[in-house]
């Protein structure tokens, strides 16, 4: 498709089906195809429904492969040979997972509690977040929203974990942890919540929980919740667990890299240029960002913008790293010859893109046209 739309256009809903494209995820299988997915919200939908492609080119390419009804806000992850699906079944739904051994094309349902329906007493939420692998173990972060308040401040964050050798679509094979909720005083006051967790293996060999925070000035937040060895405790320190993330008003996902010992992260980092725009809808930067502690964080590259932040974003982004690239795919408001999206955050793409040599990038803040 032309234009200009960055990178490689696996699928497009136009503003006027009033089906909106969310929650971009990606996969490797063991025959190095890769695997994508995405949900549909908006009032065309039923919210409830999944769509996942393949590729066999590395991402030249894409085409369908399954479209799952009963699945929402999910990661894509692979297993001891199996593809996994792990999210909630609609929107604030129940908790669910599916296995496919055909690379996407066939999925379990999750009938019940042996089947993949790992949680039915409550309204869940999550996203495409990191299924992490740590000391016998796999961690996936996840919220409910018995909170009250309305969103942002209804989200109660917890970590699920399960044994890697266990059946992972027995509801009894997962460990849940307590669920923390927002305290509106935090942050001076302006403390909405926190959403949208990554498990995170630490420098000291403990699993966080680092969580968007929904906290609308700058330098933007994040929260990093401390996990207990077994799984089943969570807590929080204000005093000394909100940390400066550079996009961390918006959704981001963060990965280890053995080969540089820094987490890296593709986030929303929002120009000074662009600072009078609201930061929680501030999404057409997309900038590389590392760290060697999970605490302090630095910009090392701009590498997607569009100088206009009312229609077009490059957000939600999942990312691998392959060798010295990083795969990534986006959930993209952009340009498209009928109308654009309907604004930044009603997206009508999902896009692939390859950022090749991504340790290399060193370039700060600069945007492309500032860089000499």
């Amino acid at each position: 498709m032309g234009f200009g739309v960055p990178g490689v256009v696996i699928n497009h809903s136009p503003a006027s089906t009033r089906c909106y494209i969310g929650s971009p995820s990606i996969a490797v299988l063991p025959n190095g195809e890769y695997v994508a997915s995405h949900d549909l919200f908006g009032p065309g939908t039923n919210e409830d429904h999944t769509m996942v492609f393949g590729s066999t080119d590395r991402g030249a390419t894409w085409q369908k492969r399954a479209e799952i009804e009963g699945q929402f806000w999910s990661t894509l992850f692979v297993h001891q040979g199996c593809l996994y699906l792990i999210g909630t079944s609609r929107q604030e739904g129940f908790v669910v997972i599916r296995r496919s051994e055909d690379g996407g094309r066939t999925w379990t349902t999750p009938r019940d509690r042996t089947s993949g329906l790992l949680l039915d007493d409550a309204r869940y939420h999550c996203a495409p977040v990191p299924v992490v692998v740590h000391r016998g173990r796999l961690w996936r972060a996840m919220e409910d929203t018995m909170g009250g308040g309305g969103w942002a401040k209804h989200f109660r964050a917890f970590m699920m974990s399960a044994p890697i050798h266990a059946d992972l679509l027995r509801a009894d094979s997962w460990t849940f942890s307590n669920r923390l909720a927002r305290y509106p005083e935090w942050l001076d006051g302006k403390f909405g919540g926190w959403l949208e967790g990554n498990a995170v293996v630490t420098p000291e060999g403990k699993i966080a929980n680092i969580l968007r925070v929904d906290y609308r000035e700058h330098p933007e937040k994040a929260a990093v919740i401390s996990i207990s060895e077994d799984g089943t405790r969570a807590t929080f320190d204000p005093k000394t667990d909100f940390i400066d993330f550079p996009g961390g008003c918006k959704k981001f996902t963060i990965r280890y890299d053995p080969i540089s010992h820094l987490y890296w992260s593709l986030s929303n980092y929002v120009p000074e240029k662009h600072r009078s725009f609201p930061v929680e809808r501030a999404r057409n930067t997309l900038a590389l960002v590392c760290s060697h502690d999970l605490r302090h964080w630095e910009v090392r590259t701009i590498l997607l913008y569009h100088p206009d932040p009312e229609k077009h974003a490059f957000q939600y982004v999942d990312w691998l790293i392959e060798g010295h690239d990083l795969i990534a795919v986006s959930r993209t408001a952009y340009d498209d010859g009928m109308g654009g999206a309907h604004n930044q955050h009603d997206a009508n793409f999902l896009t692939f893109h390859r950022f090749r040599d991504f340790r290399q990038r060193n370039t700060g803040t600069a945007l492309p046209s500032e860089r000499a």
